[in-house]
């Protein structure tokens, strides 16, 4: 095994790339991984296929001579209200939608391969001996959280979320996984950090879909962020009430969490909101301007952002849900805009744009 000072380098340098958290876990098969298997099997995942990769649950069969898992955190938390603060209310600019908080900057894929990357390069400065590693920032079939836990960085939360106690649950994890033999950050024997959720549940009741079925189980077809990004059909009329203003992604189980009343706000300027339109970001994006674009526009406007990844027709979807869904918002004027808007939307050749329009209108008239 590698000395104990070659974690304690990799865990500075990592803090020195702007990393908020580093860690080292061993690559073995926990416990939590042994239940990922039950949660598949009754079909949490949804359509998002990519989940049911057995090299979730052996870590092994991702890198060989696996030995292990470099853990970093990020914190994206900016100097804005939450979401459950800033409700949709009345605006002079008409209604607003609501944007997951991860999702205003740039890409955080990018963001966090780049640091990476960068740290892993630095380790093969460092030892000299040759050594096999891959990074991955939410890219691999990698359960991060896991490792993360093992890791010593948090433990995972009633909201499925990775915790911490000074960070809360706003962090991008990225993992290198190496066949160096390093130290872990928790000693074999050791503890992870303990779970601290006690009796709360302000998560699982805020949950305005009740995807969270149980204390630390999601069932992702419920999740508002499954529903308005990786369902590519159309959203079960169930579920598009509760859904309200929010059209891509929810921050909601973490807006409520109480260790993220005390979150810092991010060092990292990428993650601020970025323009949308002339003088407006995406933080409370206009609805209707994001159901009148054209597919052409949508790219433009999100390249280099994740909000690419719900594709044109699901954020058009997505606004017409809650147009239907700011009824109580709108005076005369601005209803029989959004009528108009959405009476030549529900005539789109696209199923799940007309039908969401169809479903929003009869809400309106």
């Amino acid at each position: 095994m590698a000395p104990s000072g070659h974690t304690a380098w990799i865990t500075e340098r990592a803090r020195a790339l702007g990393f908020d958290l580093c860690g080292v876990a061993r690559a073995e098969r926990f416990a939590e991984l042994e239940q990922y298997s039950e949660w598949l099997a009754r079909g949490y995942a949804g359509e998002m296929r990519y989940l049911k990769d057995d090299r979730r649950r052996e870590p092994g069969l991702v890198l060989e001579n696996l030995q292990s898992v470099i853990v970093c955190a990020l914190n994206y938390n900016t100097d804005y209200p939450y979401s459950t603060e800033a409700a949709a209310g009345r605006s002079r600019e008409g209604p607003r939608g609501w944007i997951s908080r991860y999702a205003w900057g740039a890409d955080y894929h990018e963001v966090m391969w780049e640091k990476l990357n960068a740290l892993s390069a630095e380790m093969k400065e460092r030892f000299p001996r040759p050594f096999a590693a891959r990074a991955y920032a939410d890219t691999g079939p990698i359960a991060e959280r896991v490792f993360a836990k093992h890791a010593g960085l948090g433990w995972v939360g009633k909201n499925t979320l990775l915790l911490n106690e000074n960070l809360g649950s706003w962090l991008f994890l990225g993992v290198i996984l190496t066949s160096l033999e390093l130290e872990p950050s928790v000693h074999p024997g050791g503890a992870p950090p303990p779970d601290l959720c006690g009796n709360c549940r302000q998560c699982l009741d805020a949950c305005p879909t009740s995807a969270l079925i149980e204390p630390y189980v999601l069932d992702a077809r419920r999740c508002v962020s499954y529903l308005t990004i990786e369902l590519r059909g159309s959203i079960p009329e169930q579920f598009r009430e509760p859904m309200g203003w929010q059209i891509y992604g929810c921050d909601i189980c973490q807006d409520v969490c109480p260790y993220n009343r005390r979150a810092p706000a991010s060092r990292v300027p990428q993650f601020e909101p970025r323009p949308f339109r002339e003088g407006e970001s995406l933080y409370r994006p206009s609805l209707e301007r994001i159901a009148e674009m054209s597919e052409e526009e949508f790219r433009e406007v999100f390249r280099g952002s994740a909000v690419k990844r719900a594709k044109w027709a699901g954020m058009v979807r997505n606004a017409c849900v809650a147009l239907g869904n700011s009824l109580s918002q709108l005076d005369a004027v601005e209803r029989r805009r959004a009528s108009e808007l959405l009476a030549r939307l529900a005539g789109s050749t696209i199923p799940t744009i007309a039908e969401s329009a169809q479903w929003a209108l009869s809400r309106i008239k």
